[in-house]
Formats: structure tokens, sequence, C-alpha cells
């Protein structure tokens, strides 16, 4: 663990820590240091730790609130990161919602055992361990590189002192659930758990529907570093009986959607303000209001809640020959078709190049399987894609496709769409 002291909590200062899997022990040690004392911390991942784009030496300028929290990298979906400042108290209030959450679906916090293999310095990390922080129970941090090697996984759980004596819950990406779904040592880790949130990304159709085959007990759920995770799931009954999107909104929540379909949420767990153009900047509006970057449909259930569907990131979304178009839909749409027609496709994004006449159109990165791409073939699977997508409407219909061997999501799930609008210009240099 490296950390770096600007300043101190009285005089606005803040504390850096580098965050590693082997350190972790020590970094809980300082985290419980630092709510002591009130201070402010920053949570890095080690390879980023000299590489901020939010300048220390501007942040050590700032009027620091009292109390203390953590602060936590968020926005790297859009392509541009940013840093949101959550107080401690708010990591309470959203463990406290989670908690209430799990009760009602039959689960006490208490006697649970917390597993966590996820980034730490993200929420999606942090929050496992808070919450057994926070009830008391137990909790286990488990290399992310175990999700890609299921055998291991099992083996070094099975290691694990307390293995199987609690109920079990844990958070995924639908990235790490594809992984292990797809092995028999996998799927028997998955059944064993009483909970798998899944979230970061939209949870495919196909992927949701193997999932429920294999009665896997899932909670796809909505959350946001901004809101200190969580703001919306559903119960496993409601995966298991057939129902998509993230649910409904947890106790502490309100939903409700900007007039260009954006959602919205209000909460007192809302960062208190979020660092970006050299500023911090408050993420609510007048009315206590956080509009998100997601476009999402909201609607009444038979028991009078609110039911969430997200349908893609708003700064996401194209518009081609006069139709607003969601890419990520789509990818998953591709993904979910080609595994119909046993297409070895194992990864898609879809970005926009500009154009005289459509204003945009999409083209595709596409990733095969290994055993299944050589150039040879190339034409072959671009002729299955064509005819796979030759029923869209032609707006959402790729005009090109780009081998792209290295694609694959971050570790968090989300699409770093700087980085692969990037390789597709390099592409077009070439």
């Amino acid at each position: 663990m490296r950390e770096q002291k600007f300043g101190g909590a009285a005089d606005g200062g803040f504390l850096r820590l580098s965050v590693s899997g082997q350190e972790l022990a020590a970094v809980f040690l300082r985290l419980e240091q630092a709510q002591r004392r009130g201070e402010w911390v920053l949570l890095q991942a080690v390879q980023t730790f000299d590489a901020t784009s939010a300048s220390p030496d501007a942040l050590s300028h700032f009027d620091w609130p009292a109390g203390g929290g953590v602060v936590l990298a968020s926005g790297g979906s859009e392509g541009e990161r940013s840093f949101c400042l959550q107080p401690w108290f708010n990591l309470d209030r959203s463990a406290a919602a989670c908690g209430q959450w799990l009760k009602a679906v039959g689960l006490d916090p208490r006697n649970l055992l917390f597993l966590s293999p996820l980034p730490f310095h993200h929420v999606s990390g942090l929050m496992p361990w808070w919450r057994s922080r926070f009830f008391g129970g137990d909790y286990q941090v488990l290399e992310p590189a175990l999700m890609k090697q299921p055998e291991a996984l099992m083996a070094a759980c099975t290691a694990l002192p307390g293995w199987g004596q609690k109920p079990m819950v844990v958070s995924l990406v639908p990235t790490q659930l594809k992984r292990l779904i797809d092995h028999a040592q996998g799927v028997i880790w998955l059944q064993q758990m009483a909970l798998v949130w899944v979230g970061g990304a939209s949870l495919p159709a196909s992927l949701a529907q193997q999932a429920r085959r294999l009665n896997l007990r899932l909670a796809p759920c909505y959350g946001a570093t901004e809101t200190a995770a969580m703001v919306a799931a559903q119960t496993p009954e409601e995966f298991l009986a057939g129902q998509s999107g993230c649910g409904a909104p947890l106790a502490d929540v309100q939903l409700q959607l900007d007039s260009d379909g954006a959602l919205m949420v209000r909460t007192e767990r809302l960062a208190l303000a979020r660092w970006r153009d050299g500023a911090w900047k408050p993420l609510a509006d007048a009315d206590g209001w956080w509009r998100s970057g997601d476009a999402a449909s909201i609607s009444t259930g038979s028991d009078a809640c609110q039911w969430l569907e997200i349908r893609g990131r708003i700064d996401g979304a194209i518009h081609s020959g006069g139709e607003t178009v969601f890419p990520e839909q789509l990818g998953q749409r591709l993904l979910d078709e080609a595994k119909e027609q046993a297409l070895p496709l194992e990864a898609v994004l879809l970005l926009p190049e500009e154009s005289d006449v459509w204003g945009q159109r999409l083209v595709g990165l596409v990733r095969f399987s290994e055993d299944s791409y050589t150039q040879r073939d190339w034409l072959a699977l671009v002729q299955r894609l064509s005819s796979i997508t030759a029923e869209w409407f032609p707006a959402e219909r790729p005009m090109a496709w780009h081998h792209c061997p290295e694609l694959e999501a971050s570790a968090e799930g989300k699409w770093q769409s700087e980085r692969w609008q990037a390789w597709l210009n390099s592409q077009a240099k070439d």
C-alpha cells in the first residue's frame, strides 16, 4: 500500500491510498483510522496512483467538507474519468438500505458471508466490505483473476475458513457471470450462492435465460458511484419468474425520468460533489435530483411499485437518419442472436462513424473465439453477421465490421469507448 497525504483533516487536506489485492488488510485498517479521524481518502489502483486526472495539488486547495469520507472514481463508461465525494455516513446509508432489502428477501445481513471479486477502489468492490463491517457479517475478497479460472476459484474458496457455513452473497458483472456459467465448476460455484447481484452493465437476455435454467439466484441491479452503489434491484424470485430489468427502487430511493428519457435519482446518499474540469461540482439540482447518464423506462407493477429498465447510455446514443439508436442494446441483441445461430461471437462493441448522408452510422468491433477465427474465415463470418442484422432497421445495421482480437470490457464490466474509438481510428489510418 502506498499513501500520500496532502495537508490534514483540519486544514482541508486529504489522503491518497493505492489499493492492491495483496495489501487490503492494511487498506482496511487505514480506512477505519481515517473514518475515526474524519479524513477524506482518495482510493486508487496501484497502476493509476501516479496518473490521476484529478491533480493532487488542485484537490489539496479544496475546502473539504467536515466529517471525511472516500473519493471514488466514476464515469469510466463515458470515456472521461471523474471523482465523487462520498462521505462515510453515505456509505452507512447505502449499507442500511441494502440490509433492509436483504431482510425483505429472507436473508439476515448479520449472518452472511459477503464475497467480492470486484476492484476495491470502485464502489462495487468497496461496498461488500463496508456492508459486512456495518452489519458484523463475514467478508472475503476474491482475486478478480480467479473469475476467469473456475476450477482454481472452487479450490481457493473451499479452502476458506467458514466456506459454506453461512449463506453467501456476491456481486458480479455480466462478463464474470458468463465466464463462470460456461464452465461446469463455475456453475457449481454459482449454485452455492444464496444471492448473486449482477450490475455494472445490462444482463444479456440469453445469459439470463441460461441462469434461470440452472436455477441461479440472480438479482440484476442498478447503481452508481454517485449513489453509493445500488438504488434498484430485482429479487431472485422475480428473476427466476422471468422478469427483465433492474427491479424496484430500494426504500431510500426515488426515481423519475427527465424530458429526454434520462434516469433521475433522488436519495439522501447522493455524492456531495463530483470532480470535473478542474473543479468540484454539485450533483443534485435544486430539488435534490441527480440526472444519470442512462436512458431508462419506468413502469408500475401490479403492486403499484416502480420497475426500472435501462435502455442504454444517453451519451452513447447516436442519431442516424433521424432515428435515435442505442448501440449498447444492439450489441447485446447481436450477441443473443449469434448464440442462437451457433456463431462463436464472444464480444461486440458498436461505435459511431460520421456519415454525410445519415449523420452517423454504426460500425461493429467483434471478437470471435480463438479456435473459430482465421483470416481466411473472415469474409464468411462477416456474411453471417450481415445476415443476422439484415432484418434490423436501416439505422441499426452496422455498415462495416472490424475484427478486434483484444476487444474486452473493463474489470467493472464497462466499455472504455474512448479507447476502442481510438483503436477504430487507427484502423482507418492503416
